[in-house]
C-alpha cells in the first residue's frame, strides 16, 4: 500500500476568540476595556499540530468536521494558506469554537465549546480506512469523533500518537487514545505524580514512548523503560503567549521520530518547537520552520 501522507492529523479544528486580559484570574467586574482588541481566527490543537508538521515539510492531511458557516471558513482559509490538505466532514452543529483569556505574562485561560462532541459525532469509516492508510502515522486528538476511528486506525498499519493534554490520569475518557498509541502525549500540570502515570500508560498500553511536558521545566521522556528529563530551552524573543507551546512540540518531536531520531533527541526538537510558539502572539496561527529548527538543534 502507498503511503502518500507523512502524517494524517485528526480531529482538533476549529476557532479560537483571543481576549488579551490584565490579570489572570480575573477579578469580577461588570466590565473590562480590552486596548489590543479581540480576535478570533482559526486555530486549535488539531490545526495547530497540522501547521507545525507542514512547516516542518511533512506531507500532512487533516480530517474533522467542520459546519458551513463563517467559522469554518475561517479553518479551510487556514489550509489553503499553508498548502494543508483538508477533508471536512460536514457538521450541521457548526465549527467548533473556544475562547483564551491570555495574561500579561502569556499564560492562558481556555472556555472550550462541548456541544459538538456527542456520542453520534463520528467519522465515515470509508474515509478513515482510506486516509488512515495512506499514511505512515496518524496523529489522533481527544475529540469524541476520534475516539470510535481508534479500532479502525489501528487496523491501517500506521503507527498513532496522541495528546492527553492536562489529563489528571484518572478520567477514563482519555484511556482509550493513552492505551491506543505508540506515542503519547501529556501535560504534566494537572498529574500528582507525572513518572507514575507515565509508566502506567506504557504498562496498561502499547506505547513505545511518554513524554510528560512540563512547560518551564522542560519535558520527561519514557522510553525502553528509562525515564529522561529534557530541560527545557530559553525563548528565542520575549514570551507573549503560551498557546500551542504543546501542539508545537508534538509536531517537532514526530518530525524527528519519524526520521529516527532518538526520543530524548526527539523532545529537544520538540523543547525547541515549544518555546518557539510562546513568542508567536495568540492572535496568528504560526511555527517554526524545518530550518531555523535544525539551526537550532545542533547549537552546542
Amino acid at each position: 500500500m502507498s503511503r502518500d501522507i507523512d502524517v494524517l492529523v485528526l480531529g482538533g479544528a476549529g476557532v479560537d476568540t483571543i481576549v488579551y486580559v490584565p490579570e489572570l484570574p480575573l477579578p469580577y467586574a461588570d466590565s473590562y476595556m480590552i486596548d489590543s482588541g479581540i480576535r478570533t481566527r482559526a486555530g486549535q490543537t488539531g490545526d495547530f499540530v497540522a501547521v507545525g508538521l507542514s512547516a516542518l515539510g511533512l506531507r500532512t492531511h487533516h480530517l474533522d468536521m467542520l459546519g458551513d458557516d463563517p467559522e469554518g471558513d475561517l479553518v479551510r482559509a487556514l489550509h489553503r494558506e499553508k498548502g494543508i490538505a483538508l477533508t471536512a466532514i460536514p457538521q450541521p452543529a457548526g465549527t467548533k469554537r473556544a475562547v483564551n483569556l491570555v495574561g500579561p505574562d502569556g499564560r492562558r485561560l481556555s472556555l472550550y465549546d462541548t456541544s459538538r462532541a456527542h456520542a453520534h459525532d463520528r467519522f465515515p469509516e470509508a474515509t478513515v480506512r482510506a486516509l488512515a492508510g495512506a499514511s505512515r502515522h496518524v496523529h489522533v486528538t481527544i475529540t469524541q469523533p476520534c475516539a470510535h476511528s481508534l479500532p479502525l486506525l489501528r487496523e491501517s498499519g500506521a503507527t498513532l500518537s496522541t495528546d492527553l493534554h492536562d489529563w489528571d490520569g484518572e478520567n477514563p475518557y482519555h484511556e482509550p487514545f493513552a492505551h491506543a498509541a505508540d506515542v503519547v502525549f501529556v501535560s504534566a500540570a494537572a498529574l500528582a505524580d507525572p513518572e507514575r502515570t507515565m509508566r502506567r500508560i506504557a504498562d496498561r498500553g502499547r506505547a513505545e514512548v511518554v513524554v510528560a511536558t512540563a512547560g518551564a521545566k522542560g519535558a520527561y521522556v519514557l522510553a525502553d523503560d528509562e525515564l529522561t528529563h529534557v530541560p527545557a530551552v530559553p525563548p528565542p524573543a520575549p514570551v507573549v503567549d503560551s498557546n500551542g507551546a504543546g501542539d508545537a512540540f508534538a509536531a517537532a518531536f514526530l518530525y524527528a521520530w519519524l526520521n529516527r531520531e532518538t526520543p530524548r533527541r526527539s523532545a529537544l526538537f520538540g523543547t525547541i518547537a515549544g518555546a518557539h510558539a510562546c513568542t508567536v502572539p495568540s492572535t496568528e496561527t504560526d511555527a517554526i520552520g524545518l530550518d531555523d529548527l535544525l539551526t537550532r538543534t545542533a547549537t552546542p
